[in-house]
């Protein structure tokens, strides 16, 4: 009996620092005030980053489509799309925790997959982990795995979302 005690412990301690690394807090919110005016997600870097006149606000790490880093072409292929873009809604009630909703496709991303045959796709959203799932915290950026949205921690969404009004600019790059 004792000597299946100390296996059982180590497990439940291993689990409970593992908890504890993915869901510690990130350090000090953003003041109140604080309004970003610009966001850039570069995708090889798995990094979004807020600004303000021109000053970095703060770099969250993000998890992104199963697709890789290439650019998106079509619906369905899991990338996430390169481009310049907008917020252009946001979602309380997503199936995911809050949702910043990204302007693409454009336009250009329209013409380009009419000329192509094919459909861009759309619904790519800056988003927290899935509803009932924060509890992954951290640990969710251990591999890509959306559909092509760009997914952080649910604190982190959170305050990206109070600080982020609708219309700010979005650049997304390789």
């Amino acid at each position: 009996m004792r000597r299946a005690v100390f296996p059982l412990l180590a497990i439940l301690a291993f689990g409970a620092a593992i908890f504890l690394y993915a869901n510690w807090p990130a350090g000090n919110p953003l003041p109140p005030a604080t309004r970003a005016d610009r966001i850039l997600i570069d995708k090889s870097e798995h990094s979004l980053s807020l600004f303000s006149g021109g000053r970095s606000l703060r770099v969250y790490r993000i998890s992104l489509g199963t697709g890789g880093i290439a650019p998106k072409t079509r619906e369905g292929d899991r990338l996430t799309p390169d481009g310049r873009y907008k917020i252009a809604s946001r979602n309380p009630d997503s199936a995911y925790h809050l949702s910043l909703r990204i302007s693409y496709p454009d336009a250009s991303d329209v013409a380009r997959a009419n000329a192509a045959g094919i459909s861009p796709g759309s619904d790519i959203m800056i988003h927290g982990l899935r509803n009932g799932l924060g509890w992954f915290g951290r640990l969710h950026r251990l591999v890509d795995w959306t559909a092509g949205c760009i997914a952080v921690t649910n604190p982190e969404i959170e305050e990206i979302w109070r600080v982020v009004p609708d219309g700010t600019p979005v650049e997304i790059r390789q």
